[in-house]
């Protein structure tokens, strides 16, 4: 349209929109910076902070700097184009294992813990654990932003991430299904989102999951570095993870690290598993991803009390009322005996319960109950319920976390 144009933008995003630019071919691109955030302000201090404030990376006034960009002729640096070409590096690397291991940290491909080498022999031993070949594509992933392109990763690159993470090989189909999702374990958003996975059927066992005392905890090799190896196939397969570009959560969420892997508790449960909620056969081995904000014990919550007599059902519903949950909806992490105190309250299935808890009918959507401003508060949104944990104490867990994908885990043996 040969119209000048210059996009406004926080300044806290200024290296990752660099990084767009770069990826654009533009990298002389024109931006202009201000102070944010700029939601949840008054028009005066918006008109006092942006309008009549400066840019805090130059100290200039940001309307004369944004008058200069809309006006001034580009210089011959600014007329530059040209993108980013993406190297996956060396096949291999040499050096003793402490040299390695700076390597892998100064290049960030690892989570900042120190990881297993993965040596030919090991990747190689991980690789025997599915029938699928190393050169076969396992997926593409992007970290939700411009500034990450996708990138597209391979079972060998999904078998070198697992090694690292300190994975035993039998684990591996799991971990292939993770993978084969393109699902991220580290999300781009301000919020921090968090990821996690619920897995059902024989593996549990065949693999020595935790499902319970613990269960949610990094209390077991399988549930720890399962959650591990996703994460760092998310950061070296898939562009994730990188603060100031691809990862951008204000205060950051500790679940990134791991996510959150749950085996459900079916043998103590009075439930039927979620996947078989979800359509799959008993016993079938399937792995459901969630994603959402984390889950924090139940005593957090001002619902919750305590006393001789207890109402969970009513505790959970009035949590549920409480939650803004548009977004990710309400999750119950219950350990059995909370789940057998609803049962026994009269809802022998999860979707007697939940047609309770939400006041509505099976398959039907919640609606949004007003805003933030109006003082009514948002319906909980879709409301799910697994059960994990031991049975010494009646405990659960709650928060905002939705159930999206499931996979059967079998075809990637």
């Amino acid at each position: 349209m040969k119209k000048p144009a210059v996009p406004l933008i926080m300044h806290e995003f200024e290296k990752q929109e660099k990084e767009v630019s770069l990826n654009l071919g533009m990298p002389g691109l024109r931006i202009q910076y201000f102070r944010g955030p700029a939601w949840g302000k008054t028009n005066e201090q918006l008109k006092k902070q942006i309008i009549e404030g400066n840019n805090p990376i130059t100290g200039k006034p940001v309307m004369q700097e944004l008058v200069e960009k809309l006006t001034k002729p580009l210089s011959p640096e600014e007329k530059k184009t040209g993108e980013v070409q993406p190297t996956e590096g060396p096949k291999t690397y040499t050096g003793t294992p402490d040299e390695l291991a700076k390597l892998f940290l100064e290049n960030r491909y690892t989570d900042f813990l120190p990881v297993v080498l993965p040596t030919e022999d090991k990747v190689n031993e991980m690789l025997k654990f599915t029938s699928h070949k190393p050169t076969d594509v396992l997926g593409k992933m992007n970290p939700g932003s411009e500034a990450g392109e996708s990138w597209t990763y391979t079972v060998k690159v999904a078998a070198i991430n697992a090694v690292m993470a300190g994975a035993k090989p039998e684990y591996f189909p799991i971990i292939l299904a993770l993978g084969s999702t393109g699902t991220t374990a580290v999300n781009v958003s301000d919020n921090g989102f968090m990821a996690g996975a619920v897995i059902n059927g024989k593996i549990r066992d065949e693999i020595g999951l935790n499902y319970e005392e613990g269960a949610v905890g990094p209390y077991a090799q399988a549930n720890t570095t399962i959650g591990r190896a996703w994460s760092l196939l998310s950061i070296n397969g898939g562009n994730c993870g990188k603060v100031g570009t691809t990862y951008m959560g204000t205060i950051g969420n500790p679940m990134n690290l791991i996510g959150i892997i749950i085996a459900e508790n079916e043998e103590r449960s009075p439930f039927k598993p979620l996947s078989v909620r979800r359509g799959f056969k008993e016993g079938e081995n399937i792995v459901t991803l969630f994603m959402g904000w984390g889950i924090l014990s139940a005593k957090n919550w001002a619902a919750d009390v305590w006393g001789p007599n207890m109402n969970y059902p009513e505790i959970i519903k009035e949590i549920y009322n409480g939650q803004d949950g548009w977004l990710f909806g309400t999750c119950a992490v219950l350990s059995p005996p909370i789940a057998n105190f609803v049962k026994d309250a009269g809802y022998d299935t999860v979707e007697k319960f939940t047609e309770w808890v939400t006041g509505l009918q099976p398959g039907a959507k919640p609606a949004v109950r007003g805003n933030l401003n109006s003082g009514i508060r948002n319906s909980g949104g879709t409301f799910t319920v697994i059960v994990t944990g031991g049975s010494n104490n009646n405990y659960f867990s709650m928060g905002g976390m939705v159930p999206s994908q499931a996979i059967q885990i079998d075809k990637w043996r």
